[in-house]
Parts: structure tokens; C-alpha cells; sequence
């Protein structure tokens, strides 16, 4: 019996898993670590409700690491197929996974030093070399043609638009000479935004899984660019420091972007830029070499031959600790861009420990912020946080700038989804806090009349008769 159980991102905006079934054989889509709370990323130490080995393929639709993390854990618990992905997907797991693991390592050393883990000793998810030893498990599949991964499985990947290589994936089941269409959306992007093409329409499926990060709000359509210039001058003109907490992914390279334009157009004074995040920088180089992903209007930009549209007058690419730890006696205004981009890890911590005192500062939240992470406490106005077992005042004004978000918002999402010409047998909502899910739900039952479920974490669904 072909079947799907969703063994993440349901009821949850994080740890993206869901095991397909057919013909004896099990395909994982995505393989996410949980991030968030307390209690989410707990989830990341139980086992697998199913035997790693016993998963013949794993499938996945882009690289960032609730959809990828996970991988290492799965592979050291036995699991022993190929995990496809297109190029670009695969070219930044090899720089995400390490990083994870050890930006793992390092939080549990710290730990350690500081005693302020509950485990004795504090351990790490897994090591460095764990997620080298899954890289070699990577095989690669084509960008945009459809993809035969057995005789139960085919995929047809189409642009999602969210970051370089992100896909959604038509997954086709076949099963005692039946079929049946699986549409993930996997996250879905902006429309008209810089760098990356739009997302993709999906024309047919039987079953859609849909994301609903956003699905309870639209955006702030207003200027981004102009809102960042904004803050940057009111900020420089009190002797402040303008800390970005950022995705090494996908974030980084669009306010890199945004912020050559306002210098360009001297709508911001010219400022020394530090990018304090060694994967950012590479992951930057990997978005200048894809062009297969870039948009009309990036592409002119690079064919013209003026300027990298992803760099500045003055910007400093920290990869040293010892260079990132000299950014604390820069006293004059800067602009610090450091991941993790939900504060919740990263070299980042070490700059809001530092500036978050002080009243001429400020933080910009230029994205998502999920529940329990240092990101949403900010934005839900803390007057402290939590930072290497020491609660840190929080003085900086802290701004949140949603234009910047790499998800599409509920009427992106809803774009997204008039692109199937049928309707579905139904349609998941996953990969969202409970308010998005619900509030999705509903514009979704309004506005297409599908049948439509939230599923819960374990719930499993027969898919074929």
C-alpha cells in the first residue's frame, strides 16, 4: 500500500522529513533537523521512527538545514542509499553540513567550559567528519529534467525560487501498475525579487504539500532597500553598529546586493561591511558561478562588466576567529552581517553579546524567526536573552524588516498554488507554527474549495487504493 507519514515540519516550521512508501521500497523527500525550542530541538536525539536502513533513497529539494541537517544523524544510524540533489543543492550541503557540525562541536566545548548544559558531557549532534562521510553519499540529478529514481519513483523538479537550487519536486508513485502524483512544494520564494528566478508552477498532482511559513501574513510591500537605508543612517548617525543576523544562504547575498545599490546611489553613507561568516563567503561565490538560477535582470547586471553586484566599496570577508573577534573594537559605526539568521548559533551570538547593550545600535531581523529562538525573542521585544549561559540586557533598537524574507506570503503561496490546473485529492499543510497552518488552511479551503489537512507529526496517509 503506497503511503506518506510525516516525520517533520508538521505542525512545526522546522525539520522538514516525509517517508514515502510503494512496492516494498521507502523514499525520504528532505531530511531536516528541528530548530527552535527546547523541546524542538530534543526531537533531533530520538530515533527515527523507522530504521534508517531500511530507507532505500533520500530525495531533496534544497540545501538549507531544516530540510538537510538531519542527514549525518540518519546516515551514522545506517542508512546507506544515495541522497540526490541537483548541483547547487549539493555544492552548498558541502558547505552547510560541515558547518553544522561544527558549529555542533563548538557550542558543546563551549558548553563544557561555561557548565551550562544539562548533559555531562555536552555532546555535539554529530562530528565534522560524519558529515563528510554523508557527502559521499551525495549523487547528483538534473536541475529542471525529470528524473527516474526506481521503478516506483520518478521526479520532476521545478524552480522554487527560494534559494540557489531550491526545487519543488512531482513526485510520481507507481505501484501494481498504478500511479499517483505527490507534489512538495518545498519552500516556496518570492515573486520579482533580486537574484533568483520566480517559482515555478506545478500543473497537475493528486496530493500537494504545501509550506505555510508565511501563511497567516502577507509581507510589507514596501521598499526593503529603502527601510534598511533608513535604519543604516539613523543608526550611523548616533555612532551606533547595525548588526544583521543572517542566512549564510540566500540572505547574505540579497542585503549584499541591496546594500551595493544604496551605496551606488550614495543613499547610505559609505561604511565599512563586515561579513563575519566564512560559509557566507563561500556560499556567495557559489551564487556568482549558478547562473542557470539567476533572474533577467541579475544576469544583465553581471553581463555589464561595472561592478560585482554582490560586493562593496568597503567590505571586510572575516573567515579567521581572530579576525571576527577584532570586529569587537571597531568603536565607529559598521554594518556586521554573521549568521545564524534566528540567532540561535554561529559567530553571530558573539556580535549581539556585544552590541545589544548598547542604545545606539540596532538589530536587524531581515527574515523568519521561529518560535523559541533568540531571533523571535528579540522581535517579540526581550529585554534580555540568553547568550553563552549569560543573559544579556537588550538596549539596541531592534527592527524587523520582512520584506526580506525568502518565503513567499500567503497570497505568494496561494499564486503559487493556482497554478495546478485540477484539483487535488487533497492538500497538506506543513512546515508552519499553527497559526499559519490554520489560517492557510482556510484560504485555501475559501479560495479553491480543496479538502485540505493538517497533518501531526507520525501521521502516516494511504495514497494509492
Amino acid at each position: 500500500m503506497a503511503k506518506i507519514t510525516f516525520l517533520g515540519a508538521a505542525g512545526t516550521v522546522t525539520g522538514s522529513k516525509y517517508l514515502v512508501e510503494a512496492g516494498g521500497k521507502k523514499l525520504l523527500v528532505d531530511c531536516g533537523l528541528f530548530e527552535g525550542s527546547r523541546e524542538l530541538n530534543q526531537l533531533n536525539w530520538k530515533p527515527l521512527p523507522v530504521d534508517p536502513a531500511t530507507i532505500d533513497w533520500i530525495v531533496l529539494t534544497h540545501a538549507h538545514v531544516d530540510h538537510t541537517g538531519y542527514l549525518p544523524r540518519i546516515v551514522s544510524g545506517g542508512y546507506r542509499g544515495p541522497i540526490y540533489a541537483n548541483a547547487a543543492t549539493r555544492e552548498l550541503c558541502e558547505l552547510l553540513l560541515p558547518d553544522s557540525a561544527y558549529l555542533q562541536e563548538e557550542d558543546a566545548k563551549f558548553a563544557a567550559k561555561k557548565g551550562y548544559s544539562r548533559h555531562k558531557p555536552p555532546l555535539p549532534l554529530y562530528k565534522v567528519e560524519e558529515a563528510q562521510e554523508t557527502l559521499r553519499r551525495f549523487q547528483e540529478i538534473p536541475r529542471k529534467d525529470p528524473f527516474v529514481i526506481s521503478p516506483q519513483f520518478s521526479v520532476q523538479p521545478t524552480d522554487a525560487g527560494h534559494i540557489l537550487g531550491s526545487s519543488s519536486l512531482q513526485l510520481t508513485i507507481t505501484e501494481n501498475g498504478k500511479t499517483c502524483v505527490v507534489a512538495f512544494s518545498g519552500d516556496i520564494g518570492r515573486y520579482d525579487q533580486p537574484i533568483l528566478n520566480d517559482p515555478q508552477p506545478i500543473a497537475k498532482a493528486d496530493y500537494i504539500l504545501c509550506e505555510t511559513t508565511y501563511g497567516d501574513r502577507d509581507h510589507d510591500k514596501s521598499s526593503p532597500a529603502d527601510a534598511m537605508a533608513e535604519i543604516i543612517n539613523r543608526v550611523a548617525k548616533r555612532g551606533g553598529v547595525v548588526v544583521i543576523p543572517a542566512f549564510a544562504v540566500g540572505r547574505t547575498q540579497t542585503i549584499m546586493y541591496i546594500l551595493r545599490q544604496l551605496e551606488e546611489q550614495q543613499k547610505i553613507p559609505h561604511l565599512p561591511v563586515y561579513v563575519d561568516s566564512p560559509m557566507a563567503i563561500n556560499v556567495t561565490d557559489l551564487y556568482a558561478r549558478h547562473h542557470e538560477d539567476h533572474s533577467l535582470e541579475f544576469t544583465r547586471e553581471e553581463q555589464s562588466g561595472d561592478r560585482d553586484p554582490l560586493n562593496m566599496r568597503e567590505v571586510h570577508m572575516t573567515r579567521t576567529v581572530d579576525d571576527s573577534k577584532k570586529i569587537n573594537n571597531v568603536v565607529s559605526p559598521c554594518i556586521i552581517i554573521s549568521a545564524s539568521g534566528m540567532c540561535t548559533g554561529g559567530r553571530v551570538l558573539h556580535h549581539l553579546a556585544k552590541r545589544l547593550p548598547d542604545s545606539r545600535s540596532a538589530v536587524i531581523l531581515a527574515g523568519y524567526q521561529g518560535e523559541g529562538t533568540r531571533g523571535r525573542q528579540l522581535q517579540d521585544h526581550a529585554q534580555f536573552v540568553r547568550i553563552h549561559g549569560e543573559e544579556i540586557p537588550v538596549r539596541a533598537e531592534i527592527c524587523t524588516l520582512g520584506q526580506f524574507s525568502a518565503h513567499g506570503d500567503r497570497g505568494e503561496l496561494a499564486r503559487w498554488l493556482s497554478g495546478f490546473t485540477a484539483a487535488p485529492k487533497r492538500a497538506f499543510m506543513v512546515h508552519g507554527d499553527p497559526p499559519a497552518l490554520q489560517a492557510f488552511k482556510g484560504i485555501v479551503e475559501q479560495k479553491f474549495h480543496w479538502p485540505v489537512t493538517i497533518p501531526k507529526l507520525g501521521d502516516a496517509f494511504d495514497l494509492l487504493p
